[in-house]
Parts: C-alpha cells; sequence; structure tokens
C-alpha cells in the first residue's frame, strides 16, 4: 500500500495512492483509518511531507564504498564500524517532494546530495530482537540528505551542514510493500545519472539498526530512520534538479 500525505481543494488529508488517482481516507494509517468516497488525480494535487517525524534518526557511515571514499580523500584508512552508530537530523530541514533546497548565502560550492533509503516506524515498540524487529516497520519512502562539506569540516558537530532549513527533501509517500534484497538506489542530477548501488548492501542492515536502537530508546509511530548512502556526489549548483529513485517506492 502507497500512503501519501496530499493538499487537494484547501484540504490537506492522508491518501492511498492507486495507479494516477489517490483516494483519500478517513483517519489515520498509524491508529485506525477507513476508505473515503473522494479520490483525485496525482497530477492535480499538491505532494506533502509523509509526516513530521516524533524523532528523526540517521545512520553515518553504512556503506563500504562511501566510507572508503571518505577515508580516500581524508588520506586516512577506512575505519569500518563493528556496530551499528545512530546520529540525528532536524525537523526544520525537512521538506517535500518537488519543494526547493535553498542554498544558504554564506555557502561555499560543496553541496552534495546522499539518496537514502528512509525506515518508517509504525508501532511503538523497545527491546527488539531480530527475530521481530520489523514489526515495527510500517513502510518505507526516499530521503535527499542534502551537506554542505566545508561546514562539515569546520565545525565540531554537523549542526549547519546537515540540518539548515529544507537541507532534507522527503518523499515522495510511504510504501508498506518492498523487498529490500531486490531494491537498487539510482541517483540522477539534471536528468543524468550520477550514482547507482544496490540498496541493502549496508554494512548494517534495518534489522541491526532497529535492535540497537530499541536498546535504548521507546520507538514510536512515526519516527523515521535515515540509512546512509553510496558513492560520492558532484557539487552541486543553484538551479541543479536531484531526482532519487528506489525500486519500489519510486522517485
Amino acid at each position: 500500500m502507497r500512503w501519501l500525505k496530499f493538499t487537494a481543494a484547501g484540504k490537506t488529508s492522508w491518501g492511498i495512492v492507486e495507479g494516477d488517482k489517490v483516494i483519500a481516507i478517513n483517519g489515520d494509517p498509524f491508529v485506525e483509518w477507513q476508505r473515503g468516497t473522494q479520490s483525485h488525480a496525482l497530477k492535480d494535487v499538491k505532494i506533502e511531507l509523509p509526516l513530521i517525524p516524533r524523532t528523526f534518526y540517521c545512520v553515518g557511515l553504512n556503506y563500504l564504498k562511501h566510507l572508503k571514499e571518505a577515508a580516500d580523500k581524508a588520506g586516512t584508512v577506512p575505519n569500518v564500524p563493528d556496530r551499528p552508530e545512530i546520529g540525528y537530523r532536524a525537523q526544520n530541514a525537512l521538506i517535500a517532494h518537488d519543494e526547493d533546497v535553498v542554498i544558504p548565502a554564506s555557502a561555499t560550492e560543496k553541496i552534495h546530495y546522499e539518496g537514502e533509503l528512509v525506515v518508517v516506524i509504525g508501532k511503538k515498540a523497545k527491546h527488539l530482537t531480530e527475530a521481530n524487529a520489523m514489526d515495527c516497520v510500517f513502510g518505507y519512502t526516499i530521503g535527499n540528505d542534502v551537506s554542505e562539506r566545508t561546514w562539515q569540516k569546520a565545525d565540531r558537530s554537523l549542526w549547519r551542514s546537515k540540518n539548515a532549513d529544507t537541507f532534507k527533501p522527503m518523499g515522495p509517500w510511504i510504501e508498506t510493500d518492498v523487498d529490500l534484497d531486490k531494491m537498487e538506489t539510482v541517483i540522477r542530477v539534471n536528468g543524468k545519472e550520477t550514482g547507482r548501488f544496490r540498496t541493502n548492501d549496508m554494512i548494517f542492515g534495518v534489522v541491526p539498526f532497529l535492535v540497537e536502537l530499541s536498546k535504548y530508546f521507546t520507538l514510536s509511530p512515526g519516527d523515521v530512520i535515515w540509512m546512509g548512502t553510496d558513492g560520492t556526489s558532484p557539487d552541486l549548483k543553484a538551479g541543479d534538479v536531484v531526482e532519487i529513485d528506489l525500486t519500489g517506492i519510486g522517485t
């Protein structure tokens, strides 16, 4: 099932995407809902953020190629993590599908994308095991972790390099049924492919992160986990269009 948050005729609501239509629902997919009677052409609605997460988790270096390229640039040996490690992002940075990333006037030319699988939590959970970890997953969406690399090196935290307003596009919808092992992430800039990798070729996959997170935190419906990226990005400039395509979810 493909869940969309959309605005039509001045009203914002949840809907189910079926082909080129979106069927409005009554209620909330995380709690209780009923299929409605109104439908809209998908092309005619404003696609909103799928949700505003209660907690916005993120994974750093979670792909070997990305890790190696980062180490090569720094002139160091890749330090492969021996356990899942987690970070956070800021809600203020989130924008919806087709909305504009605004490059701050003080930024350098080192603006990069990171195409990521986003896990959406659907149930309250703690102390998960490998056997039951996936029971709390509602579905998946797509994230673009925009970064200003000069700031990332200059600051002692990622406060502005990762979290400036508009630096986290997410969407367009939440897909509940995907095959992680068959997924591929394809990234294009201005229509030209600039990156491609198997989405599930992570150092630590979704299950290990859920297990590790839930040792310490209570996961809640609407929490999201951005799972990291592979490869490197060209320097982006104003006017560039970045597309991130994930098999089974969309673009």
